[in-house]
């Protein structure tokens, strides 16, 4: 199993959240929400490629909308062997964390100059 970047982690963690609901569109609204940042739909879709490659999520078309004219989605899901990573990333954030207080760098900036 290979390492998740911090882009994956932050999709991977969007498609669970989401549930029944992840696409495109929700998955991008969900990180904004999380990060306050946009992600570009060509970089997301980038990213739920490699996703897909490494088997850490699956896609699958919805039906279509009830409006008339709607259009079915293509909807995603965590695999286990994506959640599998995702707790892999995690310990290893809480590893790299431990034992360093939450204010530790505050007002450490003006020392280091």
């Amino acid at each position: 199993m290979k390492d998740l970047s911090v882009p994956e982690q932050l999709i991977l963690t969007a498609i669970w959240r989401l549930k029944e609901n992840a696409y495109g569109v929700t998955i991008r609204k969900k990180v904004a929400e999380v990060t306050s940042k946009d992600l570009i739909y060509g970089t997301l879709y980038n990213f739920l490629d490699q996703l897909l490659r490494k088997n850490y999520v699956t896609k699958k078309q919805s039906a279509p909308t009830k409006e008339r004219g709607g259009r079915s989605k293509v909807m995603y899901q965590v695999t286990e062997e994506g959640y599998r990573a995702l707790t892999s990333a995690r310990n290893l954030n809480e590893l790299i964390w431990s034992g360093i207080p939450e204010n530790a760098f505050i007002g450490n900036q003006a020392n280091e100059e």
